[in-house]
């Protein structure tokens, strides 16, 4: 039986070190009686996040950890800990997110109002280390939005691309995907969509959720009246040119299982031909040594995924 007025929070660690102690701090704190359970799942970490969960004190819900014995991805640490959930409601929280006071109240409360029960996935405006308000939310990924990412165009022209760094985010708004980093979902739609795809190891998963939702006549928006902290990076930043791998990796996965094949196809080649150089170039006129290291390593990985990938045909 489902509680349908709480919460269940779902955190997956990655040698986020102190950090996940301190967004379970931030929820023992906030809770406001609406969380049922926290349930960690643990990506095979090497360090001693895990050992720093003993030391919080007087944390009045239950707190489950699911240990992995290999790093899984997000998206299957993600199904894996929403099985355990047994509330009306998920909320997929980063370890280096934290919640405030409001957070979950407000959160919950525009979910529970029967004027909204069309919105399937509820985001909040997210602040950074600086206080500032992050550019959090996206618009679905399209052919031509992809491939001036791909280049760099939307670095110019922001509104060619999928971020919505044009959009200050100050206004409560349907908008096509609010960031995984806070991403609060009804338990009953998670389980007809099957959870995230567990193909995307990191990155996309949650847009390849929202979309599936959108398909499926659900709504997102994103709340501006209610925040959350969240650093940004996460612990991906200890694994800079594994990251862009993941990131380039979820692109192609991402096309070919949403886009015509002539489109996909388009993507595919904006992103193993245009866009390395594009990033080169960057690099050297940086003269950041450590960013072309970075895009060499990183298409070098893509290079070796790809064989396997187009040989077992994994595409939609």
């Amino acid at each position: 039986m489902q509680e349908q007025s709480r919460l269940s929070i779902v955190i997956v660690n990655w040698n986020a070190g102190s950090q996940l102690s301190e967004v379970l701090s931030s929820v023992a704190k906030y809770h406001s009686g609406l969380v049922a359970s926290v349930i960690v799942v643990d990506n095979a970490s090497t360090d001693n996040s895990l050992d720093l969960i003993d030391t919080l004190e007087d944390v009045p819900f239950d707190v489950q950890v699911i240990r992995n014995s290999e790093n899984c991805g997000f998206g299957k640490a993600c199904n894996l800990g929403a099985r355990l959930a047994t509330t009306g409601y998920l909320l997929f929280l980063n370890p280096d997110a934290a919640l405030y006071a409001d957070t979950l109240p407000k959160a919950l409360a525009y979910m529970q109002n029967p004027a909204n029960a069309g919105v399937g996935i509820c985001g909040v405006q997210l602040l950074d280390e600086a206080g500032q308000v992050s550019r959090s939310c996206a618009r679905f990924p399209s052919v031509p939005g992809l491939a001036a990412h791909a280049v760099g165009v939307d670095r110019i022209f922001p509104r060619l691309g999928h971020f919505m760094a044009e959009w200050d985010h100050s206004q409560t708004r349907q908008v096509d995907h609010v960031i995984g980093a806070f991403f609060l979902v009804r338990r009953d739609i998670f389980d007809v969509l099957g959870g995230f795809d567990e193909r995307f190891f990191v990155y996309l998963e949650d847009m390849d959720f929202s979309y599936r939702a959108h398909q499926a006549g659900w709504r997102s928006v994103y709340l501006a009246d209610a925040q959350a902290f969240h650093a940004g990076g996460g612990t991906s930043r200890q694994v800079k040119a594994r990251r862009l791998f993941y990131s380039l990796r979820s692109r192609l996965l991402y096309a070919f299982k949403h886009f015509s094949w002539l489109g996909a196809s388009g993507v595919f080649l904006a992103t193993l031909f245009l866009e390395p150089l594009s990033r080169l170039a960057l690099a050297l006129m940086r003269r950041s040594w450590s960013g072309l290291k970075e895009t060499w390593a990183a298409y070098a990985l893509l290079w070796r995924w790809l064989p396997a990938w187009l040989w077992t045909k994994e595409i939609d």
